[in-house]
């Protein structure tokens, strides 16, 4: 249909304006992102290092518990889902994971910890960083989570006291007021390279970032915007493309009809649009919009199943624990103990305070808490029902496969295998994460793969057909996590690096062009406006 001899419906002129004035409102955006996805390679938020708090911690003095695990939980009110025992400045403390909040109850007293103010912190953060003691104050209290509080687990811990060590880093750390320890530490460079990085590569602002829904669904749907603009650039770039140069520029054959800063955007958008596109459409995807993958977490009853049942308290006696801190300091002293449990036996963990330094920068590391120890640490393992006995380093191989096929019970195991390097669903580009663990595969509609590490018992990945769809969306694409690279750095590094830069030139090319069309058209509205009036 035609009306003047032009089509009513002209598919081309809707893709050139669909794609120009996305392109506009989206261009300065994909720079942020590109330029920021370029830092977070080599840098991430800021936090207190695995590495650092197990090394400053204060040596366990477990000969003045007096109170057993069990009566602490009484305190809490709540059945537990970890525990941990360590020292508050010269006493002894349970900490203790409840309803997914921290508490703290006082392991010669049998005290909760009710309160944690500004000038105990100060004490506390004094006696974790020595050197600085001097200078140390306190910077005030938070109730809220900041900018580098508002995720990680951080908001568990909350309320915390802030504390300056004075110094030239311009180190703030967060001692929790729930546990009466360390959680955060921040720098002046870290905080500077975590905005240039992941907030604002993430939108990351706090007063937006607090509203989780609300920024959730703006980021996927401002990358599915985005992911529009590539299609229909990809669309018009290629129609535009002429193999035969049938365009004539200033009586010069061309391949492309386009002039100047258009020309450049024209041969960028071939050579990156698609991998702009990819890398929109799994940055939308790593919100996992609608909840279509499921967590890779394992479920809460098959963490339970392979404990066997919920914790023991009344196990972990102070007997107990004392015993298990004389044995093991025969070999590192102990400032710390996690306290697990594996087939309905409570076990100690420990980790050798003296495998890593504090001095110098620390390693990039990868983990979920601050809890999590990294895979350098040398650990030992003690059962707590038996703390006479030898320690160890690993779980019995079949122990843990009978934890594994107690996990799923109504399905059968189809596959298990220990792994001694990762796979393409357990992996970690720093190689921080335990190894050897026990894959093993179900005959589930969901052909579902549990990984257990041997060390502490737990379920450290749990992979479902749509989890592993997601790792190839998101991973695969976002961050080019294919074993081919990640496997040969620094390959990994110059294939995104290039990429980006790719991508960086593409956006950078469209901002003259974009800046002179809206003053164009912000000149004609003057004119009509003008002209009406």
């Amino acid at each position: 249909m035609t009306t003047a001899g032009r089509p009513v419906f002209d598919w081309r002129k809707i893709l050139i304006y669909t794609h120009r004035w996305l392109g506009i409102a989206g261009c300065l955006v994909f720079l942020v992102w590109f330029l920021s996805g370029v830092v977070m390679i080599y840098a991430r938020m800021p936090r207190l290092t695995p590495d650092e708090r197990i090394a400053r911690l204060s040596a366990l003095d477990a000969s003045r518990i007096a109170v057993s695990l069990a009566d602490a939980v009484a305190r809490v009110g709540e059945p537990i889902e970890r525990a941990r025992v360590g020292m508050l400045l010269d006493r002894p403390v349970y900490r203790v994971e409840a309803n997914s909040s921290w508490a703290a109850v006082f392991a010669d007293s049998g005290q909760p910890l009710r309160a944690l103010d500004a000038d105990q912190a100060v004490q506390i953060v004094r006696a974790f960083i020595p050197e600085h003691a001097a200078t140390t104050h306190s910077a005030g209290r938070l109730t809220e989570p900041d900018q580098w509080t508002l995720d990680g687990g951080m908001p568990r811990f909350l309320p915390m006291q802030r504390v300056a060590l004075g110094d030239a880093d311009d180190t703030i750390i967060y001692v929790s007021e729930r546990t009466g320890e360390p959680v955060m530490k921040t720098t002046s460079r870290g905080r500077t390279w975590g905005y240039l990085g992941a907030v604002l590569h993430w939108t990351y602002f706090t007063p937006f970032r607090v509203k989780r829904e609300l920024w959730r669904y703006s980021i996927i749907y401002a990358a599915l915007i985005g992911c529009a603009m590539c299609v229909t650039g990809l669309i018009v770039g290629i129609w535009r493309f002429s193999p035969r140069k049938r365009y004539r520029l200033k009586r010069v054959e061309s391949h492309s009809p386009y002039a100047r800063w258009m020309w450049w955007h024209h041969y960028a958008g071939l050579l990156f649009g698609l991998f702009t596109f990819t890398w929109a459409l799994s940055g939308a995807l790593s919100l996992t919009p609608w909840d279509w993958a499921p967590s890779t977490d394992a479920v809460d009853s098959q963490q339970i199943a392979v404990a066997g049942g919920p914790l023991r308290a009344d196990l972990v006696t102070p007997d107990a624990i004392r015993t298990t801190v004389v044995r093991l300091r025969r070999e590192f002293p102990v400032k710390e103990l996690e306290i697990l449990q594996f087939a309905a036996r409570p076990l100690a963990l420990a980790y050798r305070p003296d495998s890593v330094t504090i001095a110098g920068r620390s390693r990039v590391r990868e983990v979920s808490t601050i809890f999590t120890a990294a895979r350098a640490h040398e650990h030992r393992i003690v059962w707590l029902d038996n703390p006479q006995a030898q320690a160890f380093n690993s779980l019995a191989p079949d122990a843990v496969f009978t934890a594994a096929k107690a996990a799923m019970p109504r399905s059968s195991v189809r596959e298990a295998t220990w792994l001694q390097e990762f796979d393409s669903y357990y992996y970690d580009r720093f190689e921080q994460k335990p190894l050897p663990v026990l894959r093993v595969t179900y005959a589930d509609v969901d052909k579902t793969s549990l990984y257990l590490d041997p060390r502490s018992g737990l379920i450290v990945m749990r992979q479902t057909t749509l989890s592993r769809v997601n790792r190839w969306l998101y991973n695969g694409l976002h961050s080019l996590d294919f074993p081919i690279l990640y496997r040969s750095r620094p390959a990994w590094d110059l294939v995104l690096i290039g990429l980006s830069i790719g991508g960086i030139a593409l956006t950078v090319v469209s901002l003259t062009p974009a800046a002179r069309r809206i003053a164009r058209h912000g000149r004609r509205l003057a004119n009509r406006l003008h002209v009406e009036h």
